[in-house]
This record gives C-alpha cells, sequence and structure tokens, in this order.
C-alpha cells in the first residue's frame, strides 16, 4: 500500500512501466474532467474508472483483493475512509475471474483517509476496504485506475 498526497504521485515513477503510465496520465489530467465509466488509457493494461457511489458503514463493506490488477483510488468528491490488510492473513472468498476482484477477509492494518487531494495504492493480492463512510455525507465522485501487473 501506498498512501501520500496526489501532488506527490510522480515521486513513485519507476516501480512498474504500467504504473508510470497511469502516473503520467494522472499527473497531466485533470481526473474531474473525465466522463463517468471507463476512460482507457493503454488497453488493459491502464485504465480508469470513474464512479459516483455512496461511502457506507464500517459494518457493510467487506475487503476486496484483485490478482491481476492494483487500485489507484483518488476521491473527487467526498470523502472516504480505506482500509487495508494483511496479506499474510487474508482469505479468498468468490473470485471473479471477468472482474478479477474476490470478497475477502483479513486481519487490519492500517486506515487511510482519502478525500481530494489524496491517494492510495492497493497492490494485487493486498485486501482494502475502500469506500467507508468518515461522516453523514457520504456521497462520493472517485476514480480508480486499474494498473495490471
Amino acid at each position: 500500500m501506498i498512501y501520500d498526497k496526489l501532488s506527490n504521485i510522480t515521486l513513485y515513477k519507476g516501480l512498474s512501466k504500467n504504473l508510470d503510465t497511469a502516473i503520467q496520465f494522472i499527473s497531466t489530467h485533470d481526473l474531474n474532467e473525465l466522463p463517468l465509466g471507463k476512460t482507457t488509457i493503454d488497453g488493459d493494461r491502464v485504465y480508469i474508472n470513474v464512479m459516483e457511489t455512496k461511502a457506507q458503514p464500517i459494518e457493510e463493506r467487506k475487503y476486496e483483493v484483485h490478482k491481476n490488477y492494483m487500485d489507484i483510488q483518488i476521491d473527487l468528491i467526498g470523502t472516504e475512509r480505506v482500509d487495508t490488510g494483511d496479506y499474510h492473513q487474508v482469505t479468498l472468498e468468490d473470485y471473479h475471474q471477468e472482474n478479477d476482484v474476490a470478497a475477502a477477509s483479513s486481519e487490519d492494518l492500517a486506515q487511510c483517509i482519502l478525500g481530494p487531494g489524496n491517494f492510495i495504492i492497493c497492490m494485487a493480492r493486498e485486501p482494502h476496504k475502500p469506500n467507508i463512510a468518515v461522516s453523514d455525507d457520504t456521497f462520493l465522485k472517485k476514480a480508480v485506475v486499474k494498473v495490471h501487473i
């Protein structure tokens, strides 16, 4: 997991080619201008899903795990908490290959508050629990950049 201010995202170039592509796009485009839905950056290797959703109480959220993609999660409007879990203590449930997602259970490791101006990179196979409400204002518009490993 990498958690930082969006203004620092270029510091993470050099970790992987596809991540570099994602970082270059994020640092040179206004994500608020992207349409809802999928925007392709580099085929299936790097793309962005922009969505509107509602943050939920922690009791309604489960960990998720992706086997083939890392997520870069960025709140455009609203603020959520994202929890990360212990990679070594994860139990996968119902992996769906077509969406590269599995529900999971894990021991909690960290809690990160996003909100505009911050980002989190959740590595492939790292359990993460996004969309946790931090206030009564639960509306979120967020970008999730999918980066193939």
